[in-house]
């Protein structure tokens, strides 16, 4: 019954996701009676609140001057869409949307400490005891000879906030120069936050404080994994060894954070001259206002590193946001594990989302001096902000178009992300010195092939176990080619097992032009198994890639 409930609940949940633009979706997560309003030129946010509720009808919660945008509380019972409505029917309304709701792009997993294979892979085990593939990293060790980052370089953490008294950060924060050595309770630079030493706290959006430091966790893991200090003889060692994280928090302890915070995090980042900003949230709908707080971000100068999401999801078809806004500065990150697949809860998109990196079974920083392992796209985007750390150092003017760019065009082609990404798995020091990686040998497609004709049943059948042998006489290594693979993920799966016995790896969910995980030795069995609900098309099997 549980495994019934279970099944019920996830598939009810990949329905609300990929039903996307459909006319009867669930609407996106938001704060209940909330919404944003961007008022028309004519009209100023800084009006007395009394005039902006009686012209709105509605009462203002909270300004934000600066981009004439006003924050408004109504009836939580109300129909949001009836709202929005008849507010963008009103004469000083140029947008209206609901207060979106954000949340971190984690996926936990049992805490273990483990290797910083991201950075230099050599087919050790990570933290789930699960062997790599040597060379599946982001060639950090090289890319260290040549650069290993710049204080001049201020990266912005947007997320739960940063342990700042970390052993690992402390020596690596931002600091505000004029309120470190101003008055305390003076706003000294006169930016509208009191005290904001090592960055600035949104989670009350409309009373901001000085204080970012982090209560749960996620934003110190990220922060690690990009300026972690090196060379220091403890703890880890993040991408750039040298740099200034400055700390903004709008999620809270809870992993959560609303639409109104994230535009002013996004803002104050801007102002206080963040040339990268790491993003490792996600949620809510689409939000011009949003949109438009990257477009400033992306005016001033600044790249937006931007976590693909972790719900299996084809951004093409079904976007995520802020990954999948159509802004130039915007970089998309899909999350690999080290063995060079795209990790099953990855997002992924041919064209939307751009690279992939290292995030499964990452370890980093978390608060209280600690470390622990970690998964999600969360843990790949600071990967790649580290790595435009690495870039700004060494190419200081370069813009932020550019500097993506780079990051794309270097990118290792990886068989993992064929068809799912734009580019390929990050490396720092292609990125660097501006070539393109080697062929990887580990690759199939670069493999010799013979044909092969296996398919399932089209659809198979409820209950199904089938087993299919594939011999190459002579062969080390073996990748099977699906030139077409539909399952029900998680339920219906085709395994692989050596000659041995041993299982391998197992595939299932949408796989089309794919090859299988690599198999040792000339021979692989194939096991398909499903259970009694939901039937699709299967799968078919042209070639054998072989080494």
């Amino acid at each position: 019954m549980k495994r019934l409930m279970e099944r019920a609940s996830k598939a009810a949940m990949v329905g609300l996701l990929l039903i996307g633009a459909n006319a009867f979706a669930a609407p996106a997560e938001s704060v209940p009676g909330e919404y944003i309003v961007k008022l028309k030129d004519s009209v100023s946010a800084k009006s007395s609140i009394n005039v902006l509720s009686a012209q709105l009808g509605s009462y203002v919660k909270d300004t934000i001057p600066g981009q004439n945008i006003v924050v408004i509380k109504r009836p939580v019972f109300e129909i949001q869409s009836n709202v929005v409505k008849s507010l963008s029917e009103n004469p000083i309304v140029d947008i209206v949307e609901p207060n979106y709701i954000y949340r971190i792009n984690k996926t936990p997993n049992d805490p273990m400490l483990g290797q910083l294979w991201g950075l230099k892979n050599s087919g050790q085990q990570d933290s789930e005891r699960r062997a790599g593939i040597a060379g599946v990293d982001i060639g950090a060790e090289q890319a260290w000879d040549i650069t290993t980052g710049s204080k001049d370089v201020v990266v912005a953490v947007i997320d739960t906030g940063v342990d700042y008294n970390h052993p690992d950060l402390v020596g690596n924060m931002w600091t505000n120069e004029a309120e470190a050595n101003g008055k305390p309770g003076v706003d000294d630079d006169g930016n509208g936050i009191v005290d904001d030493i090592h960055g600035a706290n949104f989670v009350n959006a409309n009373a901001p404080t000085g204080n970012p430091l982090d209560d749960h966790g996620h934003g110190s893991h990220c922060s690690g994994t990009i300026g972690g200090t090196g060379d220091d003889g403890k703890g880890i060692v993040g991408v750039a060894w040298n740099v200034r994280i400055m700390g903004i928090k709008f999620l809270s302890a809870s992993g959560s954070g609303s639409l109104d915070g994230a535009l002013k995090g996004i803002d104050y980042a801007t102002k206080m001259g963040a040339k990268i900003m790491s993003n490792s949230w996600g949620g809510g709908g689409y939000s011009e206002t949003l949109k438009q707080a990257i477009e400033r971000s992306n005016a001033a100068g600044a790249l937006f590193v931007a976590a693909a999401g972790n719900e299996s999801n084809n951004n093409d078809a079904s976007p995520t946001y802020p990954a999948t806004y159509d802004v130039p500065n915007v970089l998309s990150v899909a999350a690999v594990d080290n063995r060079g697949q795209i990790a099953s809860f990855s997002n992924y998109g041919k064209t939307k989302v751009h690279v992939g990196a290292p995030g499964v079974n990452i370890v980093s920083s978390i608060t209280g001096g600690k470390y622990d392992s970690w998964s999600g796209t969360s843990m790949a985007t600071p990967h790649v902000s580290g790595m435009a750390v690495l870039l700004a150092s060494n190419e200081p003017n370069l813009t932020a178009l550019e500097m993506k760019e780079r990051i794309i065009a270097t990118s290792k082609p990886i068989a993992g992300l064929r068809g799912k990404s734009k580019g390929g798995m990050v490396n720092a020091y292609a990125m660097l010195t501006n070539t393109l990686p080697a062929p990887d040998p580990n690759d199939p497609i670069n493999w010799q092939t013979v044909p092969v004709n296996i398919s399932s049943a089209h659809p198979y059948k409820e209950k199904t176990k089938e087993e299919f042998e594939v011999r190459v006489p002579g062969a080390k290594q073996i990748a099977l080619y699906f030139s077409k693979f539909d399952t029900e993920r998680d339920y219906d799966k085709v395994e692989f097992f050596d000659a041995n016995g041993k299982k391998v790896a197992d595939m299932s969910g949408k796989n089309d032009d794919s090859f299988s995980t690599t198999i040792d030795g000339e021979y692989v069995k194939i096991v398909f198994t499903s259970d009694d609900s939901v039937q699709r098309y299967g799968f078919d099997i042209t070639k054998a890639a072989y080494r």
